[in-house]
């Protein structure tokens, strides 16, 4: 992949719209290439700084009902009124729907943090699984793993064991998700490998689950962590998992 073509993809990327396959060898072009790489981080703050600043109103209660009043079906039911008191009227329901249509673009233009973050952790996935670099401390002891993110990461990860669950821990590394360097624990359930990513979080949240290109992923927030879990493994099976790290 050259300059050109990485610039040219950068703005789906950001938005989380590229493939995974897609996503992989864009990601190793930006860190072979500092010029693009930087032409990234440029768009990427960007993008999270017109997201912050933007202003946000929420929608007034008659909204629905002056939309409902500008269809042709509701003018054609409605009585007519004198021309010269229509105008307001009109012109009310066209700034409306005008409203609405730049609300609706900015949502498809901006999609959500969560699709962004979901994009980014099934990509690290596979670029782990592509590139065969899945730990870069391979060890079953949780008291060997954890010192080991602690040491490269200005957090604390929890790491738990469910060894006896069917769960084996299998190691961990550190990978870049969200704009971070996040710790990435690797779990073990027979033939199917499952990454999960750790990083700070203030507020919790609840376990919910989503479906991407065939992979099962699962997300929560709690104890002042928050973890996006990434698997081929089935929902129900990757749910026992979630609650054994302590989803709720």
């Amino acid at each position: 992949m050259n300059r050109e073509e990485a610039r040219t993809l950068l703005p789906a990327y950001l938005d989380g719209e590229l493939d995974p396959a897609k996503s992989v060898e864009l990601e190793a072009h930006l860190a072979a290439d500092p010029v693009s790489r930087a032409a990234c981080e440029r768009l990427r703050s960007l993008s999270n700084a017109i997201r912050d600043k933007a202003d946000y109103h929420a929608a007034p209660a008659a909204l629905g009902e002056r939309l409902l009043d500008a269809l042709p079906a509701a003018a054609e039911r409605a009585p007519r009124l004198p021309a010269r008191r229509n105008w307001p009227l009109a012109a009310a329901a066209l700034a409306s729907t005008a409203a609405l249509a730049v609300a609706l673009t900015l949502a498809t233009v901006h999609p959500r943090d969560d699709e962004r973050l979901e994009q980014e952790a099934l990509s690290s996935y596979v670029r782990a699984t592509l590139s065969a670099r899945l730990a870069d401390v391979a060890s079953s002891d949780q008291h060997t793993v954890k010192p080991w993110l602690s040491a490269h990461l200005p957090y604390s990860p929890p790491v738990v064991d469910p060894s006896a669950q069917g769960f084996t821990l299998a190691g961990a590394r550190l990978d870049y998700v969200g704009g971070r360097a996040v710790a990435a624990l690797v779990y073990q359930r027979r033939q199917h490998r499952i990454d999960v990513f750790v990083w700070p979080e203030q507020e919790d949240s609840n376990l919910r689950a989503s479906v991407r290109d065939g992979f099962n992923i699962e997300r929560f927030a709690r104890g002042g962590m928050r973890y996006w879990i990434v698997s081929d493994l089935n929902r129900n099976e990757l749910d026992d998992l979630a609650r054994l790290l302590g989803a709720r």
